[in-house]
């Protein structure tokens, strides 16, 4: 049986260890049963059905190339939480982008409302996906935190940094901090608090797997974001059951639930903390955060995702062109 083609362009590559590539990679392997998946950094020339492009602006080149070449074949641009919160709203390259495709997906439940107004009917929500698995053993002498994420001004590492100091005189507290210093300073920042509070650690950048496990074995996972599209390190904790701290975003809430207990508003470091401290003093509550994301695992399961993919691309290529 003839297989149809698809391309799919990120930016970011293995080598760069980020969400991009962790997407775009597993979209290939989902999709790959039905259909011939190419992986690549930019699109000039090709003869396939479909353009799977991540990244309104840094793939922007692409999406107007392919749309030259062939005007009535589909493009689906996949939207980050920099295109949803930031470029599109500031770059003409990335509004040109949304025009030029022909579905948006969005990564959590509350994407779509960041769209202009004109572009929403295009919005497709897939969310991503990983395994479940089964919590590691915890001790019960400390609380373990971990925040996953590369040192960025989009992450927000300083408030979590903020509130670890804020905490430094609590034995049983730890804290790690897992991710690559893409900002020099941010890394001479994490290195500093590293050698002043015996209970930090910065632990730089790990393979996927080593991070999967250090969030399976944590008591709970911070995540600070001022900017995120639907960040698959909350969507790993979920299914390894657990609990999450984090900001108070849509990027994050569409992911935990719009009544989510364990948030906090960004940049609140103080608040970051006081919910640090109640997850150790309290003993409801990491259960009860537990619980509440228990009820939403299934939505990150890959069969989920899969069927959400295979229909949305089904559909793309089975509708004839307006265009």
């Amino acid at each position: 049986m003839h297989r149809q083609s698809l391309v799919i362009v990120t930016p970011a590559l293995a080598s760069a260890n980020n969400g991009n590539w962790q997407t775009a990679h597993r979209w290939a392997g989902l999709l790959g049963p039905a259909y011939r998946v190419r992986l690549a950094q930019a699109w000039t020339d090709g003869d396939e059905a479909m353009l799977i492009a991540l990244h309104a602006r840094r793939s922007a080149a692409s999406i107007a190339a392919w749309r030259v070449a062939h005007p009535a074949r589909p493009v689906v641009l996949v939207l980050t939480g920099t295109d949803l919160y930031r470029d599109i709203h500031t770059d003409a390259a990335a509004r040109r982008s949304l025009d030029l495709a022909d579905a948006l997906v969005v990564l959590n439940e509350l994407g779509a409302r960041a769209l202009p107004e004109a572009c929403r009917a295009k919005a497709r929500v897939v969310l991503q996906s990983c395994p479940a698995r089964a919590p590691l053993a915890r001790t019960a002498r400390h609380l373990r935190a971990v925040m996953v994420g590369h040192l960025r001004q989009e992450k927000d590492p300083r408030t979590y940094w903020r509130a670890v100091r804020r905490l430094s005189g609590r034995a049983d507290l730890r804290f790690d901090h897992v991710g690559e210093a893409l900002d020099p300073a941010l890394g001479a920042e994490a290195a500093a608090l590293a050698a002043a509070l015996p209970g930090f650690r910065w632990l730089g950048s790990l393979p996927h797997e080593a991070c999967r496990r250090r969030i399976q074995a944590a008591h709970v996972l911070v995540q600070p974001s001022v900017m995120e599209g639907g960040a698959h390190t909350v969507i790993e904790a979920v299914r390894s059951g657990t609990p999450v701290l984090a900001s108070r975003i849509d990027g994050n809430l569409g992911l935990l639930g719009e009544g989510y207990e364990g948030v906090f508003e960004p940049g609140d470091d103080a608040a970051l903390a006081a919910l640090l401290a109640r997850a150790r003093d309290e003993a409801d509550m990491l259960p009860r955060l537990a619980a509440q994301l228990a009820l939403r695992a299934d939505l990150f399961a890959p069969q989920a995702e899969r069927e959400a993919l295979h229909r949305l691309v089904g559909a793309l290529l089975a509708r004839p062109s307006d265009r």
